[in-house]
């Protein structure tokens, strides 16, 4: 690939996956301290979050591989995460009644109400990591495109 005027050299695009990669982890950290009260993970959260937003009805829930895509985990780490969540009584997971090959993953009525009690600690913590981070020059561009994308969704 040449580089024109438009088009980002290696090192650019280097630089730019570095300073993603910090606000990333800037923001975990946060969150992921800020949800040790709840005793979640930030994964934890996010998959209870992603699963609390199913519908009821046909098509309502997701399989496995569909909350591996949701989660950005390895199939495998996903497994493991939904089990630690099922132990705890938090997730259940069931066949599909249409296609007994597909298993599917719901919250429990405890994991809805885990959910719900971490929330304002979540985006409070969510909130804190992004202020702090948006006073770094470097990160700042970043941290508005995150707030944009906040109000268009």
């Amino acid at each position: 690939m040449t580089a024109t005027a438009s088009t980002p050299t290696a090192p650019a695009l280097a630089a730019g996956w570095c300073t993603l990669s910090l606000l990333h982890g800037r923001i975990e950290a946060r969150v992921e301290g800020a949800l040790a009260v709840h005793d979640l993970s930030v994964r934890e959260y996010s998959l209870l979050d992603v699963l609390s937003r199913q519908h009821n009805g046909e098509g309502g829930h997701l399989q496995m591989k569909q909350v591996t895509e949701a989660v950005v985990l390895s199939q495998s780490a996903t497994t493991r995460l939904v089990t630690r969540l099922e132990d705890r009584g938090l997730l259940s997971r069931y066949l599909c009644p249409t296609d007994r090959r597909g298993i599917y993953t719901d919250v429990t009525d405890a994991g809805l109400a885990l959910l719900e009690e971490a929330r304002p600690t979540y985006l409070a913590a969510l909130g804190e990591a992004l202020e702090e981070a948006g006073r770094d020059p470097k990160l700042r561009p970043l941290v508005d495109v995150v707030r944009a994308l906040g109000t268009s969704a």
